[in-house]
């Protein structure tokens, strides 16, 4: 073997670490990916997300349950937007939800408060409100409008992951 420059020695070293280091980092983002976490997105948005509080930003704290939506639906006490497409919202719904589709979600929560009154017949969501809930078939484009409403401050907003074919299911429909 010849012997090397301790210039080169150094690159060499520094280059067979960070090929390491950088491969384990890989290793555990899959591993973490693979076990509790349906996308890597989850563990960012925890990070990324504004929240009432530190460290509330978790998948949980996103997530209307069936029991919670109905809790709040029979206290009257939510805020419900169906973010499916008109003609699925005319096919079936859940009561007292109101059908903003996902694709004019944005701009109709930054309306001003006249505006959306005028709109949707109903006050508009307070960006501190605990009770505006999200929903769609299956749980996808709620998710969508769940990060579309808090990159606009609406951080305390959720979304019903069960959607209405778990609504449907569970209430007989």
């Amino acid at each position: 073997m010849f012997p090397l420059p301790s210039s080169l020695q150094g690159t060499l070293v520094f280059t067979m670490l960070s090929f390491m280091l950088s491969r384990s980092f890989c290793q555990v983002v899959a591993e973490v990916n693979r076990s509790s976490y349906t996308t890597f997105g989850y563990v960012l948005r925890a990070f990324t997300t504004s929240s009432p509080t530190f460290g509330d930003a978790s998948e949980n704290a996103s997530v209307a349950t069936y029991s919670q939506l109905k809790t709040m639906l029979s206290s009257g006490n939510v805020q419900l937007f169906d973010v499916r497409n008109p003609d699925e919202y005319q096919a079936g719904r859940i009561s007292d939800s109101v059908n903003i589709p996902l694709g004019s979600l944005e701009e109709s929560l930054k309306l001003s408060s006249e505006q959306f009154q005028q709109t949707f017949d109903m006050r508009p969501p307070g960006k501190d409100d605990d009770n505006i809930v999200f929903h769609c078939n299956s749980g996808s484009r709620s998710s969508k409008a769940l990060d579309i409403a808090r990159r606009l401050g609406f951080s305390r907003s959720r979304h019903y992951k069960g959607g209405y074919s778990e609504w449907a299911e569970l209430e007989g429909n």
